[in-house]
């Protein structure tokens, strides 16, 4: 007969306690990832020519903050360039962080439709990387450029661009 003394299994923990164990996250309890924080949109709208960034609720209906590349520059030209758009979304960030927003789900739209770029600016990119390192959690990445579904004929005609 066995002796049923807890010191015979003192070499194999795997069915005893937990104690010790730190093999991957703790267990979830329903609870979301980021407890407490307010989530809003940033919506950065990034052509060949300007960077706009506008901030709203969850929801989309109430704007908190706007701001865009040719507020920071005085030239023209550089109201598209990636150090406008950091300036812009540095205001932007302060002013949402004042408001109590932690988290920022974002939407990158290009001009698109059925004449225009569908590929964004150089401004998005340098926005996003300002609103994660002036502290704000960014939730998922949308790419948001409407697409034609052959709706107007493409200028170029027949034969296209000759170039």
């Amino acid at each position: 007969m066995k002796p049923t003394n807890s010191n015979t299994n003192r070499g194999n923990n795997r069915g005893s306690s937990n104690r010790g164990n730190n093999r991957g996250p703790p267990p979830s309890r329903g609870r979301s990832f980021y407890p407490n924080i307010r989530w809003a949109i940033a919506h950065i709208y990034s052509s060949y020519n300007n960077t706009i960034i506008t901030v709203t609720d969850i929801t989309g209906t109430e704007t908190l903050a706007r701001s865009s590349g040719g507020q920071m520059v005085k030239a023209d030209r550089l109201e598209s360039s990636p150090t406008a758009a950091m300036g812009a979304a540095k205001k932007v960030a302060e002013i949402v962080k004042e408001k109590g927003v932690g988290g920022l789900y974002i939407k990158v739209r290009a001009k698109g439709g059925h004449n225009g770029p569908k590929n964004p600016g150089p401004g998005s990119q340098a926005a996003i990387r300002t609103f994660s390192r002036s502290g704000l959690r960014i939730g998922k990445i949308e790419e948001v450029t409407p697409e034609p579904h052959n709706g107007c004929r493409a200028k170029g005609g027949r034969r296209g661009r000759r170039v």
